[in-house]
């Protein structure tokens, strides 16, 4: 991986995307190899700051109405751009961290997750399944507009996928198996 990469990380159900997934974000504890970052072995001393340079979103996300964490100067002032470029400032209010609603629909509601990931602005992003719950229109944004915003702002960006129609978007696709490696391709630009 590196910084400006998009790798879409692709397989059929119960390929070993979101094993992998939460490896690669430390949330699992490698059982035989070794994860580094910058040349620098990821051990029990150091983990906890190696998962802070992951903004993550799981299929399985959680979304709090509070934006937690997230000690920012003109917090809310920057919540209301994200809210408009995601399309939820019709729904969605802002005052002094706190979201007016999250009471929305799923799609929405990973909105809202993405908006969260954004504010915290770390330099590696996962997304798994992120775009499935969205609306055709949406999705197609998300894939051709958000993504490559995250890409030129140098971000990584991991995409656990099964939207083949975007796969030529990917700078990586690397394609499991039963928790093995099929392929690991590079897509050369169009």
């Amino acid at each position: 991986m590196a910084p400006g990469e998009l790798i879409f990380i692709v397989g059929g159900n119960g390929s070993g995307k979101s094993t992998l997934a939460k490896l690669i974000t430390g949330l699992y504890v490698p059982e035989a190899g070794e994860i580094y970052l910058d040349q620098q072995p990821i051990g029990a001393e150091n983990r906890e700051w190696y998962r802070q340079h992951f903004s993550v979103i799981f299929a399985d996300f959680y979304l709090f109405d509070r934006l937690l964490g997230l000690e920012r100067q003109d917090l809310d002032g920057r919540t209301l751009h994200y809210l408009q470029q995601l399309r939820l400032d019709h729904k969605v209010t802002v005052n002094q961290g706190k979201l007016s609603t999250t009471a929305l629909s799923q799609g929405q509601r990973k909105r809202l997750s993405l908006l969260t990931a954004y504010l915290e602005d770390r330099p590696i992003y996962l997304f798994d399944e992120w775009a499935s719950d969205q609306d055709p229109i949406f999705k197609d944004f998300f894939y051709t507009e958000l993504l490559q915003q995250l890409k030129n702002q140098g971000k990584t960006i991991l995409v656990i996928s099964h939207d083949d129609h975007y796969f030529h978007l990917a700078d990586r696709v690397i394609k499991l198996d039963y928790g093995q490696i099929e392929f690991d391709q590079v897509n050369t630009p169009t």
